[in-house]
């Protein structure tokens, strides 16, 4: 796939799926920018890969605002938006506290919420345009212990849905990758015993697979979906979960 001078901004772009993301982007030819509140990982990262960084918060609704604006401001335009960024509670309902589960709908709903708004603005405009959001298999199937995060990937499969429909004659396509078990920092983030190769392993026991994924694996599934050879693909939740939802 060539993206050759497109103009794309990922959202969580300093590590895991996101920075996988950023990279087969960038190396397809794209003219990326990443977009993420860690400092130091995120500008090491946008130098490694040859990208463009910018810093902030995506729950801000004013910094997706100004993201945008930035990029247009420095391209011209804005071709793909892949929200990767997304933040995880492990803890059911009585176990949550009233800030978690305002950060986590904040972060994971909020963020794509208001990058999207900020971009379909513009790609209205430009009669073009595609957006990527990051759901997950448990917005779709639940699990237990990681409540605050299901109930924001429900969310953001609705709200992928409900844009696409309204912005179908703009030219705008939206579509979700909903991933299953994969071997990122957020997989390993926010666990009560420490992560060990035993640990990962049992993960992966319960994949029909038996293994996680690479970042890259969901990555490549990204950009098909932000390619021209998914033009007839708007509103739809694609899992990327080796077999875990087919049961």
């Amino acid at each position: 796939m060539d993206f050759t001078n497109q103009v794309a901004v990922v959202t969580g772009g300093a590590s895991g799926m996101g920075a996988a993301t950023a990279r087969e982007l960038a190396v397809a030819g794209a003219r990326v920018t990443i977009v993420d509140k860690n400092v130091v990982l995120a500008t090491a990262f946008a130098e490694e890969i040859g990208v463009e960084v910018l810093i902030g918060d995506v729950s801000d609704a004013a910094f997706c605002e100004e993201v945008v604006q930035a990029v247009v401001a420095r391209y011209g335009r804005l071709d793909i938006l892949v929200n990767a960024a997304g933040i995880i509670v492990r803890a059911d309902a009585p176990g949550t506290t009233n800030e978690q589960w305002q950060r986590v709908m904040n972060v994971n709903v909020g963020g794509i919420f208001y990058l999207s708004r900020a971009a379909v603005a513009v790609m209205k405009q430009q009669g073009k345009g595609v957006i990527v959001n990051f759901g997950s298999i448990w917005g779709g199937v639940g699990a237990a212990g990681v409540v605050a995060y299901c109930a924001s990937k429900g969310a953001v499969h609705q709200l992928t849905r409900a844009m696409a429909l309204d912005h179908v004659k703009d030219g705008i396509r939206i579509n979700a990758v909903c991933p299953g078990e994969v071997n990122t920092p957020m997989l390993a983030s926010e666990r009560r015993e420490p992560v060990t190769d035993e640990m990962l392993q049992r993960i992966a026991s319960t994949v029909p697979m038996q293994r996680l994924a690479d970042p890259v694996e969901i990555a490549r599934v990204v950009l098909f979906l932000a390619s021209d050879d998914a033009s007839y693909m708007t509103g739809a939740m694609v899992n990327v979960d080796a077999g875990y939802t087919a049961r």
